[in-house]
């Protein structure tokens, strides 16, 4: 993590061959759950390589009793919420419950 010209937070931009790279070389990964952009950009500041958006945000944010209620509009929401505060890591995000039960439902679901 470093600091940019500007003052801002930068972090080389985290994808997937770069985490594969990691893995080869037996560096250690990090994943944290993330739900905003304050905890987002936390996350970076700390190196954290992935934030993950999980359907967990039902039960942390919403006091739902399971994640089925979670719907992929709100997981969208939550994930355009953790973009604005990343400086460079990997976003990868669950599909709600049922949200892959067919191929065409998995395509519309996760564009």
């Amino acid at each position: 993590v470093f600091t940019a010209p500007d003052g801002g937070l930068y972090m080389p931009n985290i994808t997937v061959t770069s985490l594969l790279a990691m893995k080869q070389k037996g560096e250690k990964i990090t994943m944290l759950t993330c739900y905003d952009a304050t905890f987002a950009r936390t996350a970076c500041q700390a190196g954290v390589e992935v934030l993950l958006v999980g359907d967990s945000l039902g039960m942390v944010l919403q006091g739902h009793d399971s994640t089925l209620p979670v719907t992929t509009a709100e997981t969208a929401y939550h994930v355009a919420c953790v973009k604005r505060g990343n400086a460079g890591a990997l976003i990868l995000a669950d599909l709600p419950f049922m949200a892959n039960a067919t191929l065409e439902q998995t395509f519309l679901n996760s564009t």
